[in-house]
């Protein structure tokens, strides 16, 4: 079932005014590009050239949420429920859908999914390929050896590098090399 797509793990933020609703907290979001009081989702989408469906989505509480018993009870939050970074909950989501029998050809994510070493190792256990950005100075394996991303890009020459789009952002055009 669904060989060939793509799993996309992305959040996106809820921009919020008060502080009653659920997980709202003063945290960054990429809707605003800053810092602002917001809900934050994680949310899991299986993409192909023929379109993209929702496959499943966390509810992302911040640590000052689970360790705020009155706010627990008036939010309605479960007593087993505990503080989960974003890409912990990735991988909840990453599990139940390769349990349900979904057979990506790539999971794909940013760095803020990249960076966790605990994610990029699960999904090799699982020899599931995956692209997830990370810095420069994150620590990789190729082959047998652990490289730097930017230590490895300087051995590739100039005319290798081309400038592509990833659209426009809220700070002007996505470019890339």
């Amino acid at each position: 079932m669904g060989e060939g797509g793509i799993l996309a793990v992305d959040e996106t933020g809820f921009l919020k005014k008060g502080e009653k609703s659920v997980g709202v907290a003063r945290q960054y979001t990429g809707t605003a590009g800053k810092v602002e009081n917001a809900q934050v989702g994680v949310f899991l989408s299986y993409v192909t050239p023929r379109g993209h469906a929702l496959v499943d989505r966390e509810l992302y509480l911040p640590e000052a949420w689970t360790q705020d018993a009155e706010r627990r009870r008036a939010g309605g939050i479960p007593e087993e429920v505990s503080f989960e970074s974003k890409p912990a909950l990735a991988q909840g989501m990453l599990q139940r859908a390769l349990e349900a029998s979904l057979k990506p050809a790539w999971v794909v994510g940013d760095e803020v999914y990249g960076r966790d070493n605990t994610l990029r190792r699960f999904l090799e256990e699982l020899h599931q390929p995956y692209v997830l950005t990370v810095a420069s100075n994150t620590h990789v394996w190729r082959g047998f050896y652990q490289v730097k991303p930017g230590d490895m890009v300087k051995h590739v020459p100039q005319e290798a590098w081309g400038r592509l789009s990833a659209g426009a952002g809220t700070k002007g055009p996505r470019l890339y090399e």
